[in-house]
């Protein structure tokens, strides 16, 4: 069987990506980290919604860690995004190892997130994971380089989208498509 580890918010794009990759009947494992500037109540709902396993995992130690010395330094407010994307990516690159899932899922969508999702940043991001070849971004994927779950045929790339940019229009579609309030 074909899995996932999947980078789980709890938002309308990780809720969007996880049921766009269980459509090709791949088994999803979402894994939502805490610390105490964030914690997993979103997640943990939006789980249960769609009836979806989630990994908990503490990952202040990694997070402080971190914070203190982030390579890419901050951003507004002390939010040093590529170096936080960049630890998540790298932890759940490490369970995806552990459980023996094929490949990594996150929500992120090209241009939604000017400074943080543009493709200079996710592809800083996925390399500096040590992951890399192994991270795909569903919603985007059509508009990125093909990953090697997609060219290896693990996944169908013609079912994966190509949504760009900061409206919410083709995500409401799609939620309205799976029945997400």
């Amino acid at each position: 069987m074909t899995k996932a580890i999947a980078l789980f918010s709890g938002g309308l794009d990780s809720l969007l990506t996880v049921e766009l990759i269980r459509k090709q009947n791949i088994e999803v494992l979402c894994v939502t980290f805490t610390t105490p500037f964030f914690d997993a109540r979103k997640a943990l709902s939006a789980s249960r919604q769609i009836n979806i396993p989630l990994e908990i995992k503490d990952i202040t130690s990694e997070h402080l860690t971190m914070l203190k010395s982030p390579r890419y330094g901050y951003g507004k407010n002390m939010n040093p995004c590529i170096d936080c994307h960049t630890l998540m990516l790298n932890i759940a690159g490490r369970i995806m190892e552990e459980t023996g899932s094929n490949f990594i899922i996150t929500g992120e969508v090209l241009g939604q997130r000017p400074m943080s999702q543009n493709k200079q940043s996710l592809y800083v991001v996925s390399k500096n994971s040590g992951y890399h070849d192994y991270i795909l971004r569903p919603l985007s994927a059509q508009l990125l380089d093909p990953t090697n779950p997609e060219r290896e045929n693990v996944i169908d790339r013609s079912k994966l989208l190509s949504i760009q940019g900061r409206g919410r229009k083709d995500q409401m579609n799609l939620a309205a498509h799976f029945g997400i309030a």
